[in-house]
């Protein structure tokens, strides 16, 4: 039997990130996942100075689009782009989306690229998107009254806090230091005081999950543009730049219960791609739809072994004015709000903002690495999903 070693990864040598753009959150909205669509790509360009027909591709990602798509969606905004994507992967989204529109800037099947996750959310919204949220889910959860994320996560949660001895208290050090981070935050939608004493009491939701470890589903957007670095330097952009990056789907899907992700199988390669260690990572932004699933990712990429997030949570100040390891200095979905598709792009937007100085109340002080981590697509006891990204600042 022949083996095949697998090939490195090209590096993502001359490819910028630029203009990072959200549509202010909001808990619910009478306008389509297209009005947010087209408000994000009309904030890009006038944030960027470029006019619409200087955008040659679009990748998008959406819960609420149906049964529109990335193609009707070019029609409604009069856009004859030569590269689209759409990327139906919930958390993971985002990063899928820089990585393959930064591979067609480098290719040359198109200049300028806009990324963008967006949806609404009416008051009966979120019911009618997890009852049919998959075939497994309509099929197999939904009849046996496991709708929606509450039950799986709680299961997830469980067994971790089974397996590692993790405590509630544990799960609230992500949680207040993410809505410490989310005062300070322009589109934060939930900035209440919060202590561990409220977060420990707060009303069960399922198992061991109570309120605020569950996010709260709203509508909104996120975007950025992916062009050369020397078009963004010919703008006056101030850009960053991709240092490494890796995804893995359906990884150990033999696990009874997820323990682990494609984190832990592709780190490594994405360190050594960006020359770079988990030592020098300044800002770090897991999806953190669930406490846990962040618990997850910090041990997948390398910040602390298998089980050892309840005492990196413990030992580690992760608000954005403490000076130690920032974590989702936005406030993340916990406190910020899940606009849908849009929590994917989430840390790639925020990232951004801080890695070229412009964030929105809560700048983090000269930093200059990110890791943005993705998670996304989840049946009954796992996230199929797992993406991350190092960011590093670039220059204008």
């Amino acid at each position: 039997m022949t083996i095949v070693s697998r090939k490195s990864p090209a590096p993502y040598d001359g490819v910028a990130l630029v203009a990072p753009v959200t549509v202010p959150y909001s808990r619910f909205s009478d306008k389509g996942a297209q009005w947010f669509f087209g408000k994000t790509l009309s904030a890009l360009l006038q944030s960027a100075g470029l006019n619409k027909a200087d955008v040659d591709g679009l990748a998008v990602s959406s819960f609420t689009l149906a049964p529109d798509s990335v193609i009707t969606l070019t029609e409604y905004f009069k856009m004859s782009p030569r590269w689209i994507e759409q990327i139906p992967l919930g958390g993971a989204s985002g990063v899928i989306a820089l990585r393959r529109a930064a591979r067609a800037v480098q290719m040359g099947d198109a200049d300028v690229i806009a990324c963008i996750g967006a949806d609404t959310n009416s008051p009966d919204g979120f019911r009618d998107l997890v009852e049919n949220f998959s075939t497994f889910s309509a099929s197999s959860a939904y009849p046996y009254g496991a709708a929606g994320p509450n039950g799986a996560f709680a299961l997830i949660t469980q067994h971790y806090m089974d397996q590692f001895g993790a405590t509630r208290e544990d799960f609230g050090e992500i949680c207040l230091a993410q809505r410490h981070n989310a005062q300070a935050y322009q589109h934060a939608l939930i900035k209440k005081d919060l202590d561990q004493a409220g977060y420990l009491a707060a009303r069960p939701i399922a198992g061991p999950v109570h309120m605020f470890d569950c996010v709260m589903p709203c509508a909104g957007a996120e975007g950025f543009l992916v062009m050369s670095v020397d078009r963004a330097r010919s703008l006056g952009q101030p850009y960053v730049v991709i240092a490494g990056a890796g995804e893995l789907h359906n990884a150990y899907g033999d696990d009874p219960v997820q323990t682990r992700g494609g984190w832990v199988d592709f780190a490594a390669d994405m360190y050594a791609q960006a020359g770079l260690g988990p030592e020098e990572v300044d800002l770090l932004y897991t999806y953190d739809d669930y406490p846990v699933i962040s618990m997850l990712q910090m041990e997948g990429l390398g910040f602390c072994d298998q089980g050892e997030a309840p005492r990196f949570v413990r030992d580690t100040n992760m608000r954005y004015d403490a000076g130690m390891l920032v974590h989702n200095s936005s406030g993340g979905q916990l406190s910020g709000g899940q606009a849908g598709s849009a929590a994917g792009y989430m840390g790639v937007v925020e990232a951004m903002r801080q890695l070229t100085g412009g964030a929105l109340g809560n700048q983090v002080h000269d930093p200059r690495i990110a890791l943005v981590s993705g998670y996304g697509m989840v049946n009954y006891d796992r996230g199929l999903c797992s993406t991350a990204a190092l960011l590093k600042k670039g220059g204008v």
